[in-house]
């Protein structure tokens, strides 16, 4: 019998596909899995993983690293959490195709809906493209920790196409239809994975502009259907505004039927609204009895935003004492507010400036912030918010959170679960995670990083799902691996990998499953020109593989970095 590349010995194999978690061997040999079984040969390197959790690597299909893959190998967060094949340019935005003139209006767009800071961006992106052929060759030159794949925005395409018309969201002709047809045609003939979308009026630029594509009319997505279809591969995604689904969903079916493709929705529970995800079950069901291809796509955890002196959005935002400390270093601002009384006053009862009704609500109600402190709960109970600390205690709530964000010099944070948490509990995820029209995502990788770090998400689904909850019902551990391994491969039409069996890609996580934690979230400055992002790590992962090489050992790199560019669906 022939010595394998890498044996994983003696682990508790969860394959992928669902099956019960069994004891086997692990052979792998150059990047395809050789052998999973009991008598699988010797190993030049032999991985003892008695008592540890063998599992594919992680396919995670909804990040945002269009611009971080230029310059970061390890796509942190990502790189940290066991992930080894991500799906970028979701959402409609993206850097490509990008005309000579519209670098610096792409970046404004990304920053703005994506909350990724508009200096790192510019001082990051080398730019070595026009069109998104020469987008993807450009990251082909690059190399990574893991796989990436990408898809065609609208956003840039659309303003690529109409220049200024495009960017004001004006009616598309029928000339600017059949050109951006074309355009997403060939990009998707040179690899993109897929054609994305925005319609939601949550998503602007930083200065105020929805994103081109969001009031498209039916026409103009069915010339990008029409491009899936003539492409013969490609999902189609969309961010939606939630209220909207129901509504959308003709479309959206009829978009499935004409391309031949799958169509996916970023689908979560609203406060506005929130039994609403139970109608649009109802729609996932029609279309699956009736074999059209639409799919929801669900987070792990709820829709969150972290609160903090140096975050994007904090209780005191808007008051009138946040401008004199805000733009102190964050010793100089803790100094500040501890030692001037007059400045702790002025910011904690100040006048607050109208942005409007949802930026009112994210920074006054007292009843959705929580402490985030020590172990993160990501699904806190009500008696534990700033609301209901200040009853308990007799004070004012603003206080309260000033307080939690003053901890720890000035590092402390609230929690303030946006989506998925409208009942006050994850239940509606649980059912919604069994559901088989939907789909694992969401996660964000590289995006908001002033204001989450869902990148961890793959990590918090082992750990939470299948260990820690205590407010509510586990979900089995062979359907937690399936849903963020083989279910998001096969979505994206990559075959080759997401189930440990022979002939699929090496990619392979060993994990201690007791010891699996998230670490608490923190500010970093470490992004170009030393912009700032929510950084969370993990410890447990013994070890990352990938492409058949070792990534990361005991919870750090190792310096290989065998990731290449996906073109298109990987077959077995």
């Amino acid at each position: 019998m022939s010595v394998h590349d890498i044996v994983i010995r003696n682990g508790t194999v969860v394959d992928g596909s669902g099956s019960p978690p069994g004891v086997a061997d692990v052979a792998l040999d150059g990047d395809r899995i050789a052998a999973v079984g009991g008598e699988v040969g010797a190993g030049r390197r032999e991985i003892d993983a008695d008592g540890a959790l063998v599992t594919p690597g992680w396919v995670d299909m909804h990040t945002h690293y269009d611009a971080q893959a230029t310059w970061d190998p390890d796509l942190t967060p990502s790189g940290w959490h066991g992930v080894t094949t991500v799906v970028m340019g979701n959402c409609g935005v993206g850097f490509a195709p990008a005309a000579p003139d519209r670098r610096d209006w792409l970046i404004r767009l990304m920053e703005g809906v994506e909350d990724i800071p508009g200096a790192a961006l510019t001082e990051g992106i080398q730019w070595e493209w026009e069109s998104f052929e020469e987008y993807l060759d450009a990251l082909d030159r690059r190399r990574w920790v893991m796989d990436v794949g990408t898809q065609v925005p609208h956003g840039a395409l659309r303003a690529y196409v109409m220049g200024d018309r495009g960017a004001a969201n004006e009616t598309a002709t029928a000339a600017d239809r059949a050109e951006m047809q074309r355009l997403a045609t060939a990009a998707l003939r040179a690899g993109a994975l897929g054609v994305s979308t925005s319609r939601t009026p949550l998503h602007r630029s930083v200065d105020g502009e929805l994103v081109p594509g969001t009031e498209a009319d039916e026409d103009e997505i069915m010339a990008l259907g029409d491009a899936l279809r003539a492409a013969g591969h490609g999902v189609f995604q969309g961010a939606l505004h939630h209220p909207d689904v129901p509504a959308s969903f003709g479309w959206m079916r009829r978009l499935a039927e004409r391309s031949g493709r799958r169509v996916t929705f970023n689908f979560q529970q609203t406060d506005a609204a929130p039994d609403l995800w139970r109608d649009v079950v109802v729609l996932l069901d029609q279309a699956r009895a009736d074999g059209v291809e639409v799919y929801g796509q669900v987070h792990g955890r709820p829709v969150g935003i972290l609160m903090g002196w140096s975050a994007t959005i904090h209780p005191f935002s808007t008051s009138a004492g946040w401008g004199p400390v805000a733009f102190l270093s964050p010793a100089e601002r803790v100094a500040r507010l501890r030692q001037d009384a007059e400045a702790r006053a002025a910011l904690v009862h100040g006048e607050r400036a109208d942005l409007g009704p949802f930026v009112a609500s994210l920074t006054s109600s007292w009843h959705k912030m929580f402490p985030f402190r020590g172990e993160t709960d990501y699904e806190p109970p009500a008696d534990q918010s700033v609301a209901a600390i200040a009853e308990r205690e007799g004070r004012d709530p603003a206080e309260v959170a000033f307080d939690v964000l003053m901890e720890d010099e000035g590092q402390g944070l609230l929690y303030y679960p946006l989506f998925n948490y409208s009942d006050g509990n994850l239940d509606a995820l649980w059912e919604l995670h069994q559901h088989p029209r939907t789909r694992m995502g969401l996660a964000d990788g590289g995006a908001h990083v002033g204001s989450i770090c869902d990148g961890s998400t793959p990590s918090f689904m082992v750990a939470f799902w299948t260990r820690d909850r205590l407010r509510g019902p586990r979900l089995p551990l062979e359907l937690v691996v399936r849903r963020q391994t083989r279910e998001t491969a096969e979505h994206y039409g990559l075959l080759d990998r997401g189930l440990l069996a022979p002939g699929l890609r090496a990619d392979v996580n060993v994990i201690d499953h007791e010891a699996l934690a998230i670490d608490r979230p923190r500010m970093a400055w470490d992004l170009p020109t030393g912009a700032r992002r929510f950084v969370q790590g993990s410890t447990g992962y013994r070890f990352t593989i990938a492409g058949g090489e070792v990534v990361r050992e005991d919870d750090a790199f190792t310096g290989a970095r065998p990731g290449r560019l996906l073109r298109g669906p990987q077959g077995v």
